[in-house]
């Protein structure tokens, strides 16, 4: 190990959503700042990859994030006029209820009423369609007669990879110092300053955000590591039938259709005119990133289709072109955890998006940003 410590204002560990759109808020800043990853970011291997994710302004998960679904649209589109980048595309989103089971999700029961309750309230525009209104303008979905359905027209939906690369290019010409393929093996206190050794370099720096997704367990105390779970996600890619629906022009959607949160399946537009993609969500604790079994049988993807698509959906073959692994950091109230690191009051933690975060990082990496540079 040489024995000359690099010094930084502020160190972000963990490249992802949040911490890539931290690093670019911060290099705004006069400061000397570094972001560091274990992996090269974007990559495949967290929460934030899979082509696309959807973006919705009335978050059920609480009423506290609608500002920052707003404000996070407002950054893309910031970006997108400097750069040239597509990050986000408007498509209106679609939440389907059956209208005989409340949706429980993401830590909040009547997930879909309290979806309309907010859009009432912000101001957010919004239709409501019957089962019948909702077939006719969207034939693929096959919605119970009882079932009512919430139309956001300002929904749409993030291409991940895109936006983590775009924010990591602008910090870099704003000139932050990138550093990839690096996993950090300790944080202490070192005098004033927080030293943080990797295999290669020890670096002091003035503040820390860890922002390093399912990998903040190797840096929690033993008994604060259960709260967060590795909760392994299958994304899916179905071939399209050709027929009674135009894919390429559908909106983002999700669907609770029974009383668990498991029960439940969401989607996308196709982006390449064969292919639809399809997931639902998963709650068993993997335990750590490391744990995850990355691999997708096929008798996974029959089951899949068995139990969330068959039936509901129509316009798909039984025919799935690829399927991908990544995982949700999760929460038993899917709150966003953002507090100071136990025993290190000069590294701020910020994890667990539960599933909900990506839609609201450019915003929250702004205001992480504030919080790290005006402390």
């Amino acid at each position: 190990m040489s024995d000359h410590r690099s010094k930084y204002d502020i160190l972000v560990i963990g490249l992802g959503a949040v911490g890539s759109a931290t690093l670019y808020q911060l290099s705004k800043a006069k400061k000397r700042i570094l972001g560091i990853d274990r992996f090269e970011p974007p990559h495949t291997l967290g929460s934030s990859h899979g082509e696309s994710r959807i973006t919705r302004l009335a978050v059920g998960e609480g009423e506290d994030y609608v500002a920052l679904a707003k404000r996070s649209h407002e950054i893309w589109r910031e970006i997108e006029a400097e750069t040239g980048a597509k990050i986000m595309t408007t498509t209106s989103g679609i939440l389907m209820d059956s209208g005989i089971w409340p949706w429980a999700k993401h830590g909040s029961d009547g997930f879909w009423n309290r979806t309309v309750a907010f859009a009432k309230r912000r101001g957010i525009s919004h239709e409501i369609l019957d089962a019948y209104q909702l077939k006719k303008r969207f034939p693929a979905f096959q919605l119970e007669s009882t079932g009512t359905a919430y139309l956001e027209f300002e929904a749409g939906f993030l291409r991940p990879e895109l936006a983590i690369q775009t924010h990591l290019d602008l910090a870099r010409n704003n000139g932050a110092e990138l550093q990839f393929n690096s996993p950090v093996e300790s944080v202490r206190t070192c005098d004033d300053s927080i030293l943080v050794q990797t295999k290669t370099r020890e670096i002091l720096a003035d503040k820390v955000l860890l922002s390093a997704g399912g990998w903040i367990k190797d840096f929690l105390p033993e008994a604060e590591r259960p709260k967060f779970k590795i909760c392994r996600q299958v994304l899916h890619w179905l071939e399209i039938q050709p027929g009674e629906a135009d894919w390429t022009q559908y909106p983002v959607w999700m669907w609770g259709f029974g009383p668990n949160p498991e029960d439940f399946i969401y989607g996308f537009p196709s982006l390449d005119g064969r292919t639809v993609k399809i997931a639902t969500e998963s709650f068993v604790d993997a335990g750590h990133p490391d744990l995850l079994n990355r691999k997708v049988s096929a008798e996974e993807q029959e089951q899949f289709w068995k139990e969330k698509v068959e039936g509901r959906i129509h316009s798909l073959r039984r025919s799935f072109v690829r399927s991908v692994v990544c995982f949700y950091t999760v929460t038993d109230d899917a709150r966003f955890v953002i507090k100071p690191l136990s025993g290190l009051e000069k590294v701020l933690l910020v994890s667990s998006c539960s599933g909900h975060g990506f839609k609201h990082s450019a915003a929250l990496g702004e205001q992480l940003a504030q919080s790290l540079i005006g402390d």
